[in-house]
């Protein structure tokens, strides 16, 4: 079996994650990492001993793929010039910072005819897998993504930089359009948000709620999705799911509680999680999600097959977090316009009362956010 020829386009933590486990694999050789950093390259050349380049010219022909771990902003104009040259892609999330651009990537690689994949990892997360067989039609959906500040990803707020984990499973889920949105969000550590709260309303009537911050003293990362007949509870961190299922009983509407005797009652308060509503622990095979990824990416070269997660898929994901961006923007203003005025992290009266507010801070974050 022939190698993919790999790069890696950024040396940061994603980039050298992948760069090393790309070498734990038969199906790349790692022909490079490129970053414009000087010491960057010095570090990851000592702790990987590859190749190294400053320009993505320097070894743009001599490669079959690449990845790009640069800083979002980037993802665009770095795409843009490796598909420009054939070479399959695949971008961390988000895969643009606006969803004009993520189209022009699609387009784009749909002219070239080559691959263009999405790192939304959690796809490959072996919860996520298992749960989507077990709920068919999700009714109601909350998540909770929290972190503490990590001082990356700081050209993005949590919106792009965390909440877009959950949309994208929460899209794929779903499998409905989107009615309307509402939002909240506020910046702690100055320019973009970095909590925002998020309440989705699909056609089909499901609703979900989601909550990212990376500014968190509890790191979280949690789902649950409430079914017809099943109750699912993701921990994407562990991994783990368990499965609450409704008897056959309360399906078929053969429970009465106003016709059960006092001894009877009793008994169901202590076996509830036993009898009407049987919790499962699902067994998940150990994996390492982002070495899937990465030979998911390898196999749909080598193999013609599709990736798990397109760039279409990414696309619809980053339309999403630019609703939920505006959403922001509109309580925000709406805020504005009921008296008050936002003052850092804060919202003031016009007596300088301070009181704690869920309102993004705009101007300066604005403009940042349109200029990538």
């Amino acid at each position: 079996m022939s190698r993919l020829r790999l790069a890696v386009i950024g040396a940061g933590h994603l980039g050298r994650l992948h760069a090393k486990l790309a070498t734990q694999t038969e199906l790349f050789q790692l022909v490079g990492i490129v970053d414009p950093s000087e010491e960057s390259r010095r570090q990851v050349a000592q702790q990987l001993d590859v190749p190294v380049f400053e320009q993505i010219g320097s070894l743009a022909s001599s490669i079959d793929a690449a990845v790009v771990a640069t800083p979002s902003v980037h993802h665009h104009v770095v795409a843009k010039e490796l598909l420009d040259h054939g070479i399959h892609l695949l971008v961390e999330k988000p895969l643009a910072v606006t969803s004009e651009q993520a189209q022009d990537l699609v387009e784009f690689a749909t002219e070239r005819g080559v691959i263009l994949q999405v790192g939304h990892i959690e796809q490959f997360n072996p919860a996520v897998r298992a749960a989507r067989l077990a709920v068919e039609r999700p009714l109601y959906i909350e998540s909770v993504r929290t972190s503490g500040f990590t001082f990356r990803s700081t050209d993005i707020g949590a919106v792009l930089d965390l909440m877009i984990h959950d949309l994208d499973i929460i899209l794929s889920f779903v499998k409905a359009p989107i009615r309307e949105i509402h939002a909240l969000g506020t910046s702690v550590m100055g320019g973009h948000e970095d909590m925002a709260q998020a309440r989705l309303h699909f056609e089909n009537g499901c609703v979900a709620n989601l909550t990212a911050s990376r500014t968190s003293f509890k790191a979280q990362r949690t789902m649950q999705i409430f079914g017809q007949d099943v109750f699912a509870d993701l921990d994407f961190a562990e991994p783990a799911l368990r499965l609450i299922h409704r008897s056959d009983q309360l399906s078929e509407g053969r429970f009465d509680v106003a016709e059960l005797l006092p001894e009877q009652r009793q008994h169901f308060q202590q076996h509830l999680f036993d009898e009407l509503l049987p919790i499962e622990e699902v067994d998940l095979e150990s994996t390492n999600p982002l070495l899937d990824e990465l030979k998911d990416f390898g196999h749909a070269f080598l193999s013609g097959h599709p990736v798990q997660v397109t760039g279409l898929q990414g696309y619809h994901a980053v339309k999403v977090a630019e609703r939920v961006l505006a959403a922001i923007d509109e309580h925000a203003s709406d805020v504005l316009r009921h008296g008050f005025r936002v003052t850092g992290n804060h919202v003031r009266t016009s007596a300088d009362r301070p009181i704690t507010s869920p309102v993004r801070s705009i101007g300066q974050t604005d403009q940042r956010r349109k200029a990538g």
